[in-house]
C-alpha cells in the first residue's frame, strides 16, 4: 500500500492531565470516483425549460425580480466554469461542451428533473465520441427584495434645514445548480449533487429610485457565482485535505515528559524513539500507553499498517481506552487510503 499524505500542523491542546490533543492534515479521497477508462468526457446543459414549463418559467423570473436572461447566462457561466476546471484536470484527455445539441428539463425549477434514458446517453456519447456525460440538470436563481430608510441627521443648505433620510435597497439572489455524471459503460449516475449560494447587492441613494439603480452590478456578480459553482463542481474529482485530531499520553515516566517536550518543538521522531523504550516497561499502564503512542507515531509517520498493529496491541494486551476507537478510525484510513490511491493511478 502506498502512504498517505501526512503533514502534521500543531499539538498544542492539552486534553487531560496524561493526554495532549495533536492536529494532522490527511489527504482525503475525492467525493467522487470515476472509471479510469473515462478519458473523453462531454457537459451538456438540462437546465433550459420545456414548453410544458415555460409558463412556470415566465412566472417565477416576475415574482423573483430577476433580469433578462439571467438563469440562461448564469447557466452557461457555470457550464463554462466546469469545462474549463475539468480541463485542469490531468485525468481527462478531451473534454467537449454539447451547445449543438437542445437539451431541455421537464421539470419545475430548482428540482432535480428525471435523469435521461440510457438510451439518449448512449447515442450522445457515441456521436460525440464521449465516455461520460457530465451534465447541469437544473440553474435557477431565487431573488428578493428588502427596503429600508434611515436617518443620517439633517443637513443645512442655503439656511434651510433637509432631513437626512437615506434609502436603502438590498437584494439577495440564491443561485441554485444540480449536476449528474452519466457513466454509460456502468450504466449508472456517478454523482448527483446540488449547490445553492447567495449573493446579496446593496444600493443607497436620497430616493428609492437612485438606491435601486445602485443594484446594477447585480447580473455580473450572479454570473461570477455560476462560474465559480461549475469549477467548486469539477473538484468533486480532486482529493481533498482534511484536519484531524488525534490524541496521546504525556504522563507516565520521565520519558513521556522529555517526549512531550520533544513534540511540542516539533521533534516527534526523538519523541517515538522514547516510547518506544517504555512499551517493555514492566508497569503495564506504562507498557500499554507507550504502545499506544507508537501507533500515532507512525501514523504520523504516514505507515497505517504498522499504527494499526500497535493500536491493535495496545487494547488486545493493554486495555487501552483509546485504542479501540483509534483502531476503527485508522481501519477507516487504510479503506479511504485504498480508494485514494485508486483514483491517483
Amino acid at each position: 500500500m502506498k502512504k498517505a499524505l501526512f503533514i502534521l500542523l500543531i499539538s498544542s491542546v492539552l486534553v487531560s492531565c496524561k493526554m495532549q490533543q495533536l492536529y494532522l492534515s490527511v489527504l482525503e479521497p475525492a467525493p467522487v470516483t470515476l472509471s479510469r477508462e473515462i478519458k473523453k468526457v462531454g457537459v451538456i446543459n438540462r437546465s433550459v425549460p420545456t414548453d410544458e414549463t415555460k409558463i412556470f418559467d415566465v412566472i417565477d423570473k416576475a415574482l423573483s425580480l430577476e433580469g433578462i436572461d439571467l438563469d440562461k447566462d448564469g447557466a452557461e457561466q457555470a457550464i463554462q466554469g466546469l469545462s474549463t476546471e475539468l480541463l485542469n484536470n490531468k485525468r481527462f484527455d478531451e473534454i467537449k461542451t454539447l451547445t449543438d445539441i437542445d437539451f431541455r428539463t421537464p421539470s419545475l425549477m430548482g428540482i432535480f428533473p428525471v435523469p435521461l434514458s440510457w438510451d439518449i446517453v448512449d447515442k450522445v456519447c457515441r456521436e460525440t465520441g464521449s465516455d461520460a456525460l457530465f451534465a447541469l440538470e437544473f440553474y435557477d436563481t431565487d431573488t428578493k427584495l428588502r427596503y429600508s430608510t434611515y436617518d443620517e441627521g439633517s443637513k443645512e443648505v442655503l439656511g434651510i434645514k433637509i432631513p437626512g433620510i437615506v434609502h436603502k435597497a438590498d437584494m439577495e439572489t440564491i443561485v441554485k445548480t444540480g449536476w449528474r455524471i452519466y457513466d454509460p459503460a456502468r450504466r449508472i449516475i456517478a454523482d448527483e449533487y446540488n449547490h445553492h449560494e447567495s449573493v446579496v447587492y446593496s444600493g443607497t441613494g436620497v430616493t428609492p429610485l437612485v438606491a435601486v439603480a445602485g443594484l446594477i452590478g447585480r447580473k455580473d456578480a450572479v454570473k461570477e457565482v455560476s462560474n465559480k459553482a461549475g469549477h467548486g463542481y469539477a473538484f468533486r474529482l480532486i482529493p481533498y485535505q482534511l484536519r484531524v485530531m488525534r490524541d496521546y499520553f504525556v504522563k507516565g515516566t520521565n520519558n513521556f515528559k522529555i517526549a512531550r517536550r520533544k513534540a511540542q518543538v516539533g521533534k516527534w521522531n526523538e519523541a517515538g524513539e522514547l516510547w518506544a523504550q517504555e512499551t517493555t516497561n514492566p508497569k503495564r499502564k506504562v507498557a500499554g500507553r507507550a504502545t499506544y503512542n507508537m501507533a500515532i507515531i507512525n501514523e504520523i509517520n504516514g505507515d497505517l499498517n504498522t499504527s494499526l498493529q500497535w493500536a491493535q496491541k495496545a487494547w488486545e494486551y493493554y486495555r487501552i481506552r483509546p485504542a479501540l476507537e483509534y483502531v476503527r478510525i485508522l481501519e477507516n484510513r487504510m479503506l479511504k487510503t485504498d480508494i485514494l490511491n485508486e483514483q491517483q493511478q
